[in-house]
């Protein structure tokens, strides 16, 4: 009998199109099993599936994250050159990446105004404008 968490993680995949192996649907299970949206790299979803029991190499969970992006499962927040978070939450909504803890949360969108997007070039589209407000604790006065 399949669990709650094994359950949405399927049906998650199953929305997409995306054939359930068994390395899709324990990554599924960890990014949806719970019915809650997450920002996670790599080795986070990595280190979870380790935990969990799960046997799945960090390039599988790159390969099998870059596939849910590819199937519009998830979006890819670049923060800076070298690093790399993954949203299970769909629509279009800023994020604040914290400086101190390297973490990702979403920003409140109904306080976002865009007034004016730059044209894309000849021949190209706008797809996606992904805004990332860089926030740190300060000390307490």
């Amino acid at each position: 009998m399949k669990t709650i968490a094994q359950e949405r993680g399927h049906k998650w995949l199953a929305s997409a199109g995306l054939r359930p192996t068994r390395q899709r649907l324990a990554l599924a299970r960890l990014l949806v099993g719970d019915g809650h949206n997450r920002h996670v790299t790599a080795e986070m979803l990595h280190a979870a599936a380790r935990d969990a029991g799960e046997g799945v190499s960090l390039a599988t969970v790159y390969n099998t994250l870059r596939a849910f992006c590819d199937v519009g499962l998830m979006h890819e927040i670049t923060v800076d050159g070298t690093r790399s978070y993954f949203d299970t939450r769909m629509d279009d909504h800023p994020h604040y990446f914290w400086e101190d803890s390297s973490e990702i949360t979403d920003a409140p969108v109904e306080d976002l105004e865009i007034a004016r997007l730059p044209s894309a070039p000849e021949g190209a589209e706008v797809t996606r404008v992904d805004v990332v407000i860089r926030v740190r604790r300060v000390a307490a006065a």
